[in-house]
């Protein structure tokens, strides 16, 4: 991807900012009254929650008597944070930041109890999974998301991707999406990726019955450096999540173990894959 990552960047200067701060030994209240803002513009500068102008960090790395060197990086992170990412240019998209940070990633984990991950999709299935979850969005609209869904998909395939580790319930291999020809071809194309050196697929048999990870689906996002902290992304009816406190992590971690641990292992899984695509083959 071409250019700097403005989801990214927005993250790296929350983050250097809150540690700036710390390091002043000022509460958020007190680099407010400095600013001569609200606490609330500070909580949302430093949780990336909105973007925040080059004259606000050079005034606040005077606040953090922060030295000249790292004020000028950071006064340039914050106009690369006011630039556009490619998926802004699907204006119906919403996936901002995910896509922005998904795009940074260094290793991905994926867990899904219903369908196969956007990033493992076929063209087909992704439309019937998008058609199938919004079956009032207008054709054009289906188009455009179909099409930012394979060019994230293309991004990770591309020079150095990320690791992914893809664990999936068992009920993603069941579930007709779109007709018998749509998922042969898209368990075909799970089994082709688990081939690749990055790529690792787990199937979660139903003889294991009820589980730690049975009623939440979620990605774990891990960045290079520590930069930025591990953020994990749960995406449901009520709104999209992004937790990144050490204690939501750790949980999480333990899920992932847990599921692994229950998980046949890659060989039997993609032999799981296998055999169940070529039951849709009649």
């Amino acid at each position: 991807m071409a250019g700097p990552n403005p989801t990214l960047r927005r993250r790296q200067l929350a983050t250097r900012l809150r540690e700036l701060r710390k390091q002043a030994g000022l509460s958020i209240e007190e680099a407010a009254h400095r600013l001569e803002c609200s606490p609330a513009k500070i909580s949302r500068i430093e949780t990336a929650q909105r973007s925040v102008i080059p004259r606000d960090v050079r005034d606040l790395c005077l606040i953090y008597q922060s030295d000249e060197a790292e004020a000028e990086a950071l006064i340039t992170m914050a106009r690369e944070a006011r630039q556009t990412g490619w998926w802004q240019e699907y204006e119906d998209l919403d996936l901002d930041p995910y896509i922005g940070l998904e795009a940074e990633a260094s290793a991905i984990t994926m867990y899904e109890t219903t369908t196969v991950p956007s990033l493992l999709q076929t063209e087909d299935y992704a439309r019937e999974v998008i058609r199938g979850c919004l079956p009032r969005i207008k054709q054009e609209v289906l188009e455009e998301r179909v099409d930012a869904r394979l060019k994230r998909q293309r991004l990770h395939l591309g020079d150095r991707p990320p690791n992914c580790w893809v664990l999936l319930d068992e009920s993603v291999l069941h579930r007709h999406v779109g007709g018998r020809a749509t998922m042969r071809a898209q368990l075909a194309r799970v089994v082709e990726l688990a081939e690749m050196p990055h790529i690792i697929v787990q199937v979660i048999p139903f003889t294991v019955g009820a589980h730690i990870g049975f009623d939440s689906m979620f990605i774990l996002l891990e960045f290079p450096g520590d930069l930025i902290p591990a953020t994990v992304y749960v995406e449901s009816l009520m709104g999209d999540f992004y937790l990144e406190k050490p204690r939501e992590l750790e949980r999480f971690r333990e899920v992932i173990t847990h599921l692994r641990a229950a998980a046949l292992n890659p060989r039997d899984s993609v032999a799981r894959i296998a055999e169940m695509g070529r039951s849709y083959a009649g």
